[in-house]
């Protein structure tokens, strides 16, 4: 009796370390974590209603049109990875490290980079900062945390993220990482002879040859966590394992960023100035020139790449692509 109950205690322990079964998919419903007795007096003694509180009681009551766009948002998401995504692997802790977290505030923010994700981080630094001292250097990521801790934030805290059109995303990545004077390429390689394959037309080699190459390097290494700053947003953020409250777009970031800012209290903070939208049609138009100059093959490989990514954020295929 006393071996079997020893045995069925290790199996149990095992899945719990190496699975962290954690995630916790279902335990995600805003009524269940809004029906928490932990909420609001894990933090601020609940003298304040948490960010999740906040948005619940938006829910409930007369809808704003932009409540309900938020809503919709998040309905969309979720019937996407009903749809969409099949079995898939379980999580590990590595997994969770660009999931960050602020106790004080019940909020953990998935920062995608070239989606706003350095202001982001500035913004709720910044928030941590106390009177006239200076703000903490980083945010901990829920790779921090034990899986009991993880969990129980998971189940109480505002998590939201904000993604961006892929293709433009990763023009940007592009410009940043490869263009900008000084910058050095990331030290993510494509395999020994990719760059000589040279899957574009046109002058472009730079781009097509060594800078795609490695973009597409991801589909041989994709189970293995990357830092590329053109990973995919669902990779980094797994929005079909965890629950997002608010999916903010890099396209409505003024409106998007102060609704997530009025949860949070912050109502009166102003978010980094966003990108005009001179800037914004030239980066669409910097897109369709790099992706609408490689052929049809190597578009559709980059169309497959980042397919989840369009399904899950509702983008549209761009129109430039000569797909068959």
């Amino acid at each position: 009796m006393g071996r079997r109950c020893c045995r069925r205690r290790l199996a149990a322990a095992a899945r719990w370390g190496a699975a962290l079964l954690l995630l916790l998919c279902a335990a995600g419903a805003l009524r269940s974590a809004m029906e928490s007795r932990s909420l609001g007096s894990d933090w601020l003694d609940g003298k304040r209603r948490s960010p999740l509180q906040v948005l619940y009681d938006l829910e409930q009551s007369p809808r704003s049109p932009l409540v309900e766009l938020h809503r919709q948002r998040r309905d969309l998401l979720r019937s996407a990875c009903k749809r969409h995504t099949r079995r898939q692997r379980l999580l590990q802790p590595q997994d969770l490290r660009h999931v960050l977290v602020d106790d004080a505030r019940g909020l953990l923010y998935c920062a995608v980079p070239q989606a706003a994700g350095t202001a982001w981080q500035r913004v709720l630094l910044g928030l941590r900062s106390p009177p006239g001292g200076a703000a903490p250097r980083r945010l901990p990521s829920l790779a921090d945390f034990s899986p009991a801790e993880v969990n129980r934030r998971l189940n109480a805290y505002l998590a939201f993220l904000f993604v961006r059109e892929p293709f433009e995303r990763l023009a940007a990545a592009y410009r940043n990482e490869w263009t900008r004077p000084g910058a050095r390429p990331t030290p993510h390689r494509p395999r020994p002879g990719a760059a000589s394959e040279r899957p574009a037309r046109g002058p472009r080699v730079r781009f097509a040859a060594r800078f795609l190459a490695s973009v597409l390097e991801l589909r041989a290494r994709r189970g293995q966590p990357r830092d590329a700053p053109w990973q995919r947003a669902h990779a980094l953020c797994h929005p079909c394992r965890l629950r997002y409250d608010v999916v903010g777009k890099f396209e409505t970031l003024a409106e998007d960023a102060a609704f997530v800012l009025g949860l949070l209290g912050a109502g009166g903070l102003s978010f980094p100035v966003p990108v005009p939208e001179a800037q914004a049609a030239a980066a669409r138009a910097q897109a369709a020139r790099l992706f609408g100059d490689i052929s049809p093959f190597y578009q559709r490989r980059l169309l497959d790449l980042y397919k989840m990514d369009f399904l899950l954020f509702n983008y549209s295929t761009p129109s430039y692509l000569r797909l068959p």
